[in-house]
């Protein structure tokens, strides 16, 4: 196998698997983010730039 196949080979899986994946991981991430039980972890970040531990 020659270093031009190997590139072409390479880069005919980046273009179709690589997208699926990345696709893939995306809606992960989106889906993650968007997540009932992650509604607190939001809040509490948003939050975080107003709460004062020198005032008790």
């Amino acid at each position: 196998m020659s270093d031009h196949s190997t590139y072409d080979l390479l880069r005919h899986l980046a273009d179709s698997w690589g997208l699926i994946a990345m696709f893939a991981l995306w809606g992960f991430f989106a889906l993650w983010a968007f997540r009932p039980g992650a509604r607190g972890h939001h809040q509490d970040a948003a939050n975080m730039i107003f709460k004062d531990e020198n005032d008790g």
